[in-house]
């Protein structure tokens, strides 16, 4: 069973008790994990996980050993303390150690939801059932995975700080293909409350994808005009957060880094409609209650109306530069500041352009340039006189996130709505919306389907 709030203390307690060592910090976690796959319309596997585990971290005269464990019996703790203090004791100075944190205060947030954590598994055989039984009746061949976690954990530290949080999150990713397999259609989403979670919707749509991407033609790459879907939006920046790092910035291995050791904090590198934020208390999308380091979380603006407006800094590189760690981020939140329009909308006002429905396989190539490579995948369409035409092949893209947003290029953005990059499948979510862009380089074809 999830750690309540008194048994995490009384552990983070007991393994800080055994610590001889100058500073510490320790951390206890639980985790319920269940799942169904199904694949070729037949259930395929069900499964339940349940765990626990511990980890400490250690100083002593500067240097850090580090152990975890799955057993959280005395013996084990006080071993795991043991072999963190003789680990510091071979290791080398650690050059960033800054001491931990001291007693902190925390607002909590609304991620968890008991009938998440502990759903019927009944109701979701049910669904799973409906959505194989949509696919035969459209002749498609149809397989996903649904997937509920609840989790819940504390940390605490030698100097007196302590902080416990728990979470729910449940996602359901389907993809429908044609039984000669030449089209398919996918669609994932995710929530906190597994009443919210759409699979209804998550079925309609891979299933019309699939019927709609038949008889696929071959079109020449280059750069087109382009419709991204919420989903293709998610797979390309569904980590975008994680890129504003100020030391990355300030030692001119970034997008965001300037000559001379600067970086563009206050410039505009966006078109002026976007902002892009994080909000731990949002109710759509609820974040940690602590960011990076166990600094509390505060909402945070990254980009302001296509202004770069912080970046992020660690507590050990705030102290280099004299700036004060940055409390965020522990979400995406992509929104604009302009009028909005649908996928439908986007469709109308495209003289010629492609339709996109997801990425695939995305790698990053030079973080200087924000720039990656990947794959179309599971329906792409082209565009003609405001109308759909025709299904086209996959392709393959080099892009650069930076130049894709930047003013002059974003032409329509939708309403932002919760949704996760595919090849996490749904576990780290963000709100994002549809895009409508002047240019997007397609570099070759691609056989995948």
């Amino acid at each position: 069973m999830l750690l309540t709030e008194t048994e995490a203390r009384a552990y983070t307690d007991k393994i800080l008790s055994y610590v001889t060592a100058a500073d510490a910090s320790v951390g206890v976690s639980s985790d319920k994990l269940s799942h169904l796959r199904f694949a070729g319309n037949n259930f395929l596997t069900s499964g339940q996980r349940i765990s626990r585990g511990a980890n400490v971290t250690v100083w002593i005269d500067g240097k850090r050993g580090s152990s975890s464990t799955n057993d959280l019996d005395d013996a084990s703790l006080k071993t795991m303390v043991e072999q963190a203090e003789k680990l510091a004791r071979l290791s080398p100075v650690d050059r960033e150690y800054l001491p931990t944190l001291s007693k902190q205060v925390y607002k909590p947030v609304n991620g968890y939801v008991e009938e998440t954590a502990n759903l019927s598994l009944s109701n979701r055989a049910s669904n799973i059932g409906g959505i194989i039984d949509e696919c035969q009746k459209n002749k498609l061949i149809g397989g996903g995975f649904h997937s509920a976690r609840a989790q819940a954990g504390a940390s605490a530290t030698k100097n007196g700080n302590f902080e416990f949080e728990k979470s729910t999150n449940v996602s359901l990713s389907m993809t429908a293909r044609t039984t000669d397999g030449t089209s398919s259609g996918y669609f994932l989403r995710s929530h906190f409350d597994i009443n919210r979670l759409d699979t209804k919707r998550i079925a309609r749509e891979a299933v019309r994808k699939a019927l709609d991407g038949a008889n696929a033609k071959a079109i020449e790459p280059g750069a087109y005009t382009v419709i991204l879907e919420s989903q293709a939006v998610a797979d390309l920046l569904g980590g975008l957060g994680n890129s504003f790092n100020a030391r990355n910035a300030d030692e001119g291995r970034s997008v965001y880094s300037a000559p001379g050791g600067k970086t563009k904090l206050g410039e505009r590198i966006f078109d002026e409609r976007i902002s892009i934020y994080s909000d731990p208390w949002n109710s759509e999308l609820p974040g940690s209650q602590s960011s990076q380091g166990g600094i509390p979380a505060e909402k945070l603006y990254l980009v302001r109306n296509g202004v770069l407006e912080n970046l992020i800094y660690n507590r050990y590189w705030a102290k280099q530069k004299g700036k004060e760690p940055t409390p965020g981020p522990v979400n995406t939140i992509f929104e604009t500041s302009g009028k909005t329009s649908s996928v439908e909308e986007m469709i109308k006002a495209t003289e010629r352009g492609i339709l996109v429905s997801r990425f695939w396989y995305i790698r990053g190539t030079d973080a200087r340039t924000a720039s990656s490579t990947g794959l179309t995948r599971d329906g792409v369409w082209f565009i003609e006189n405001g109308k759909i035409s025709y299904p086209v092949k996959n392709f393959r893209f080099n892009q650069s996130v930076v130049q894709m947003l930047a003013p002059g290029n974003v032409e329509l953005i939708g309403v932002s709505e919760r949704v996760g990059g595919s090849e996490g499948g749904g576990s780290n979510s963000s709100l994002l919306p549809a895009l409508k862009l002047k240019v997007f380089n397609f570099t070759s074809q691609s056989e995948a389907v």
